[in-house]
């Protein structure tokens, strides 16, 4: 299945993804980054995946941004958007054009800590377990329909260092698990459910 996979970071999901693109039965078909000093551009093109750079910041508005990241988009026809690490919030229109083919991950185990900097936060609100998501992308910010979830213990002396290391660990083994879902197939979208063969999630 032909996908293209958003970053704006060091792209260690995106790696996992490209480690594991046959086994789960994807096309990385592009690379788009709004940071062009993203190591996960580099991660791609050692990988012979088309990159393009899209910054943000050359834009007046979100929806002029997202306007031409949509015509970039479209030019590959992907079957799948994959976010991984990708850090803008999307408008309503982008969300709608390609609702229930878009997939984020998000670092807590959503609905709880939306947003950024999940792991202190976590801590901060003395939770025994945190995680990672991965669910449908909609206009609300990581407000989409859960998908899976994978957990972590909290441990006494953890830092937000310490257990991000962790939760990514858990991030690397639950996306390309979760995209393989979806191109055999197997996970959909439904009034504003995940189905996995055919059951509500």
């Amino acid at each position: 299945m032909k996908g293209v996979v958003l970053i704006s970071g060091s792209g260690s999901n995106l790696q996992s993804i490209i480690d594991n693109a046959s086994v789960i039965e994807l096309n990385i078909e592009a690379v788009i980054s709004n940071n062009s000093n993203a190591y996960g551009l580099q991660r791609a093109q050692k990988s012979n995946i088309p990159t393009h750079i899209i910054e943000h910041q050359s834009f007046a508005s979100r929806a002029q941004f997202d306007q031409n990241l949509s015509q970039l988009i479209d030019q590959y026809t992907p079957e799948i958007i994959i976010l991984a690490g990708f850090m803008r919030i999307l408008t309503a229109e982008f969300t709608q054009k390609y609702a229930g083919k878009m997939l984020n991950i998000h670092p807590s185990l959503l609905p709880k800590f939306q947003g950024l900097n999940t792991h202190q936060r976590a801590l901060d609100a003395g939770e025994k377990h945190h995680g990672a998501s991965v669910h449908f992308v909609t206009s609300e910010l990581d407000g989409g329909p859960i998908i899976a979830q994978s957990s972590v213990d909290i441990l006494a002396n953890d830092s937000a260092k310490s257990l991000a290391k962790r939760v990514l660990i858990e991030e690397h083994k639950l996306f390309p698990k979760v995209i393989h879902w979806y191109t055999q197939g197997r996970l959909t979208l439904n009034h504003h459910h995940a189905t996995l063969d055919g059951q509500k999630l």
